[in-house]
């Protein structure tokens, strides 16, 4: 196989995570980085990729994928060690459900397409900002109310899931809107950078990194 290309930004959060996913698979890639702030991402020849004009986008196997849920559950099945979801039908709806809260509700929210438009709608940046903060913390309230009866140094027991490749990039934006951390969701923070897939994975280790 032919290393996958992944297509993204140091910091997109979404790339993010399927950083973490191709480095907790043991799988190679290339990286092809579009500057968002730039608006490279809507360069002809990147949506001929990616018709949205988001990142990530990863060619892998002859074909284009896009969303960062989407691809890291194609890793899964396609790499299947270690598995990013538990064994159990109940079990994994509760890490996917985890993931919604922070794909679904509350990323898309405060990304920098939505930011954009606000302050193409006359907001000032500090009204900007705290529409982002206030955002990030409810959703981050949801998410450490998932987790509250909860053990293991990860979202969900002892084995890192889907989940924490979700969670890590989301406190990454927390912190650059200054929005507050359940104190849980810091010390599962704490316990997957401790792991070199995820260091590796982090926005200022890559190489477009600003």
């Amino acid at each position: 196989m032919t290393d996958p290309v992944l297509h993204g930004y140091f910091r997109s959060s979404a790339a993010y995570r399927v950083r973490i996913a191709l480095n907790l698979k043991g799988v190679a890639y290339t990286d092809a980085f579009h500057h968002l702030r730039k608006g490279e991402q809507r360069d002809p020849s990147y949506l001929a990729i990616q018709p949205q004009g988001l990142v990530p986008a990863l060619e892998i196997d002859g074909v284009v994928l896009m969303q960062s849920g989407a691809i890291c559950e194609y890793l899964d099945e396609r790499f299947p060690e270690p598995p990013l979801l538990p064994g159990g039908v109940a079990d994994r709806a509760r890490v996917r459900a985890f993931v919604g809260v922070i794909a679904c509700d509350t990323h898309p929210l405060q990304n920098l397409r939505v930011l954009e438009r606000l302050r193409e709608g006359g907001w000032d940046q500090a009204a900007v900002t705290g529409w982002a903060r206030t955002v990030i913390e409810e959703g981050l309230a949801a998410c450490a109310a998932l987790l509250a009866d909860g053990d293991g140094p990860y979202c969900f027991g002892d084995r890192v899931t889907l989940a924490d490749l979700f969670l890590v990039p989301q406190l990454g934006n927390a912190r650059r809107f200054g929005a507050a951390i359940p104190e849980r969701l810091a010390a599962i923070e704490a316990a997957c950078l401790a792991l070199d897939a995820f260091r590796r994975a982090a926005p200022d280790r890559q190489p477009d990194a600003e």
